[in-house]
């Protein structure tokens, strides 16, 4: 009796499925047969089909198959991971699969060239994003929010067009830049995001994007050297192919926007008894009689709309793609949007034989933004008597607000213009008012280029000889204006424009050997790159006086000028090493000048060295068919850190006063001189030094149908660079950038991706990962052991508070509070903190740090199930260990008369400040208690997405035509999470009104033709 050997539970659930499909298959004109792969081995869970008919079959155990078909007909095979087949009907078919080299063997840009997916050794992640999962995608970073491990995506917020916060295994900087560096086509980007422009990002639309690769460790990035301790996300955009017709893609989408969640402050109904309750004898401030709810009257439902069309083909020798892109966001808080046009080319002639190949980019974007200050707008919303009405069409409220109601105190600043009443800036502000009578609108252009030559030099093919030579050039003017009735205390009101100019150019040139000798196979690359970077432009603004209608002076425009620049001159070069095509080397070097540092500490050094092992292909493991990849990988580098925000920071700066900053000699309006005041500088400053260990294996199982991997890394920086004090007479000023300590950042990631079942009609596609980073500051130069550097953005509360610091021992930008004591029955007692040093009083040594706004854990999951022509999809990522400080509730803790009632004016607030009790009484500043650092753990359904494909509606010449796909998606449909904010996501730690992130439901069309 033959003996069955049952391999894997996957496999048996997938004959399972198959048997329930092939019934009714047996009948007249059978055909059986087997199918094969390369090996002789048995392909079990294969799909047959009849070419041109409905339905199917699958293979068995042994690879065998029984199917139903006429005479003369075809068959076609397809699995996971081989080139699906065509064959004819025969009897006792033998049919043999091929590896799909191009799946297998996966060609990921690397720094400087490319590299098999099997062959890299160090800690790469590439993807190419899934038309059917990816989401609501305004920008290019929405497309890897949670996708790839140790990669942490938090978005700016729910402004239309908003960036992201992106970090690669934790910040590797206190002061410093700790984004990654991007490099689209092969051009690296300026970081530096011009005034006006909605994110760094702006100038690729991302329906143009073909993949993503993320290079993690050192011994990936050292490449880049001084650009890479915080990691290189390598974008490519999509291309044409060779000696096909041309190809047309429409994608269009309608989006409708609304809020998910909102903040439950007091109606007008529960306001009037509030006060009632706080003054018991009747003898409160007037109130009035209305029931506005200031949210209602700040939000709206959006509706925005995209527009994308495209060309692929290519003539004989020269593939191209053209495309243009027009999104139309409106945001929820009226008065903004963003609306953006992209158009991109793409070229790659090929003469000689294929010996010499162009790749030539181009791309252009417009933009136009209309920016609201969400503070201003959530804050007045969430602040405002609910009360009073939004209008007030009195004489005072037609005389000097255009209408609106506002706090108001009388002034005699300008008794020649009878201008005597002013907004009392003290006090909540009508924000209804501040959007409809202020206006900021920022148009932006930018234009990015790149050209690449690849020659395969004649007789010597083994040899390429490679050079690039791209730029970027970008323009924005953001126009700022209010009327004279605004409520921002310009009497006048304001009219102003800021100017951002920004240029670059890289050229690059490397040769590459590769050549296999034996059992021996060499790559050899060295080369060269220069950049330079340019920004320039100017700021000015002042009062528009709307009697005689003069505006600002344009002739002080120079006094606001400034300009800047920086260049790198870098070498370097790369060596890959195989043995016996299993075992492999990877070393690199790069040696970067940097005009940012004086010299002496202009040139820094980075090297990285790697090794892996394809373990699969040891002799210990032939005989493991359903083990595909077995790859452990072990890698050492350093990389550095020179975006240190200022490009002269070695040397003094002086700058020209304005017309407030000069000095009389003698009389006369000719007589003011301007001074000049000089900077502070450091001569010593050097490079920020990122060093990193890592470690991976690489997984693949069941004919690639399940892939995984992990990495475990340690990466320590060393140099800091942070503001610091400095003493007095030292220097031109009271703080300084130091090199002044070191950061650690270890951790584990882990990734998976797999197909549990795959039948001919049905597909179930999973990808996970999880990531752990431990992030600690080990040394700060300059103070005794409990030193520390306040960080962070302020509070409400205070003047310019700050709850966050750095000192050693703990994570960056860690909160630095009071521990608060509660009563019997776990309320707090206002100002009452824990005397942690036992000197019985209590000061800022008893504040402690306690936890971090960074999370040492998150995970993202997305599943795809396709059925026939419809797919179901959703994405889901968790945050876990964040903490964030709970900014609103800190705000209105304090529930008494002055508290509620200041400056002639009333202030709502929240029921949850209404039990906690504070009455502005107690000692201390209860604003710094722990009880507002919340734990923001969540669980977010970042999208879920239904689509239908459709097949072609039209047939020509034997050609399809207009193909395409419907789909429905819902992003942000809800969240898991403790906290009571409006969102646990905050990427600063404090929670200060932020630009809400939206509940959208998107339907949109994909087609083909």
């Amino acid at each position: 009796m033959k003996q069955v050997k049952i391999k894997t539970p996957i496999r048996i659930l997938s004959l399972l499925i198959g048997l329930f499909l092939s019934v009714g298959a047996f009948a007249q004109n059978e055909v059986k047969g087997i199918v094969k792969d390369a090996s002789g081995e048995p392909v079990i869970g294969a799909t047959i089909r009849v070419v041109g008919q409905d339905g199917g079959s699958i293979t068995d155990f042994d690879g065998n198959f029984t199917i139903k078909a006429e005479p003369g007909a075809k068959i076609q095979v397809s699995y996971i991971g081989y080139k699906t087949v065509e064959v004819p009907v025969s009897s006792n078919m033998v049919i043999t699969l091929q590896d799909d080299t191009q799946l297998l063997s996966d060609v990921v840009v690397i720094g400087y060239g490319r590299a098999k997916k099997e062959d890299l050794t160090g800690s790469v992640t590439a993807i190419k994003p899934d038309e059917m999962s990816k989401g609501i995608t305004s920008s290019a970073s929405d497309m890897i929010v949670g996708k790839i491990a140790g990669v942490d995506v938090i978005t700016a917020g729910g402004a239309p067009g908003a960036g992201a916060q992106i970090r690669i295994r934790g910040g590797s900087s206190l002061n410093a830049s700790n984004d990654p560096l991007y490099v689209i086509d092969g051009l690296t980007i300026d970081g530096n995001t011009a005034t006006g422009m909605s994110n760094v990002l702006a100038m690729i639309n991302p329906n143009d994007i073909e993949t993503f690769t993320v290079l993690k460790d050192a011994s990936a990035t050292a490449i880049y050297g001084s650009r890479a301790s915080n990691g290189v996300i390598i974008i490519t955009t999509k291309k044409g192919r060779k000696g096909t017709g041309p190809k047309f893609s429409y994608n269009g989408d309608v989006t409708i926007s609304t809020t998910q969640k909102r903040y439950d402050v007091l109606n007008g109904d529960e306001y009037r008894a509030l006060v009632d309750q706080l003054w018991p004898n009747g003898d409160a401030p007037a109130l009035g009689d209305a029931n506005t709810d200031w949210q209602d009257e700040i939000f709206r439902t959006a509706v925005s709309t995209s527009h994308n069309l495209s060309m692929t083909g290519g003539l004989k020798n020269m593939p191209y793609r053209v495309s243009v892109g027009y999104q139309s966001n409106s945001g929820i808080i009226k008065t903004s949007y963003m609306k953006r046009f992209n158009a991109s080319v793409n070229l790659a002639p090929s003469f000689l034989d294929d010996h010499l190949n162009f790749n030539i980019t181009a791309k252009f974007m417009a933009e136009k933004d209309s920016y609201v200050d969400s503070g201003a707008a959530i804050g007045g919303a969430l602040a405002m008597d609910p009360t009073r009405s939004v209008y007030d069409h009195s004489e005072i409220g037609d005389s000097f607000f255009g209408g609106y109601y506002q706090n108001y105190q009388s002034t005699d600043a300008y008794p020649d213009k009878s201008w005597n009443y002013t907004s009392n800036t003290n006090t909540p502000q009508n924000p209804v008012a501040y959007l409809n009578q202020r206006s900021c609108i920022a148009n932006s252009s930018d234009f990015n280029g790149n050209v690449e030559v690849d020659y395969k030099v004649h007789g010597f093919e083994d040899l390429r000889l490679h050079a690039s030579y791209g730029g970027q050039y970008t323009s924005s003017t953001q126009d700022d204006w209010s009327s004279p009735y605004s409520y921002d205390n310009n009497y006048y009101g304001w009219n102003g424009v800021t100017k951002y100019y920004k240029y670059s150019i890289t050229a690059n040139a490397y040769a590459q050997y590769m050549h296999t000798f034996g059992s021996h196979t060499i790559d050899i690359m060295a080369g060269a790159e220069e950049s330079h970077y340019h920004r320039s432009g100017y700021n000015q603004g002042m009062g528009w006086d709307s009697y005689t209608n003069e505006p600002y002076n344009e002739s002080l425009r120079s006094e606001k000028e400034w300009a800047t620049h920086n260049s790198l001159v870098s070498y370097f070069g790369r060596l890959n090493y195989t043995l016996l095509d299993r075992y492999m080397l990877t070393a690199t070097f790069r040696a970067d000048g940097s005009s940012r540092f004086a010299k002496g500490h202009k040139w820094g050094y980075f090297p990285s060295v790697a090794l892996a092992w394809k373990i699969n292909d040891e002799k210990f493991m032939k005989n493991i068919k359903w083990w595909n990849e077995f790859k452990l990988r072990l890698g050492w580098g350093q990389t550095g850190q020179q975006d240190i925000g200022s490009d002269f920071l070695y040397a003094t700066l002086y700058t020209i006063g304005d017309q407030y900053g000069q000095y009389q000699f003698g009389t006369g309006s000719d007589s003011f001189i301007y001074t000049v005041r000089p900077s502070a500088y450091n001569p010593d400053l050097t490079w920020e030094t990122t060093t990193t260990w890592n470690a991976g294996l690489d997984f693949a199982f069941l004919n690639n149908r399940i892939t995984a991997n992990i990495d475990g890394y340690y990466r320590k920086t060393t140099d800091l660079i942070q503001n610091v004090t400095i003493p007095v007479g030292v220097n031109f000023a009271q703080r300084m950038d130091q090199n002044i300590g070191s950061l650690e950042n270890y951790g584990i990631e882990f990734s998976i991706g797999a197909k549990p079942i795959v039948t001919k009609d049905f597909t179930w596609d999973v990808q996970y990962n999880v990531s752990w980073n431990h992030n600690e500051i080990t040394e700060l130069v300059g103070g005794n052991d409990g030193y520390k550097v306040e960080s962070g953005n302020t509070i409400s509360r205070g003047t310019s508070t700050h709850v966050q610091a750095h000192t050693v021992g703990e994570p960056a930008n860690s909160f630095w509070v009071y521990q608060q004591v509660y009563d019997e029955n776990g309320k707090p007692l206002e100002g009452v903190f824990v005397d942690r040093d036992g000197n019985g009083k209590i000061t800022n040594d008893d504040r402690y740090f306690y936890h971090s706004p960074a999370a040492p854990v998150y995970m993202g999951l997305t599943m795809k199930f396709t059925y026939k022509n419809w797919d179901l999809s959703f994405a889901l990522r968790s945050s876990i260990g964040n903490y964030v400080y709970y900014d609103f509730l800190s705000n209105k803790a304090v529930i008494s008369q002055p508290g509620l009632y200041s400056n002639s004016s009333y202030s709502n607030t929240t029921q949850a400040a209404v039990d906690l009790g504070f009455t502005g009484t107690g000692t201390g500043s209860p604003w710094l208690s722990d009880y507002f650092v919340r734990n923001a753990s969540y669980l977010k359904c970042q999208n879920i997405t239904l689509g239908y494909s459709f097949p072609a509606l039209l047939k020509y010449n034997n050609q399809d035509y207009f193909s395409g796909r419907l789909y429905f998606t819902v992003q942000n449909p809800f969240i898991i999470t403790k906290y009571d904010g409006l969102d646990p996501e905050v990427s600063s730690g404090i929670d200060n009104n932020p630009y809400p992130r939206p509940l959208s439901f998107q339907l949109g069309v994909n087609l083909n033709f």
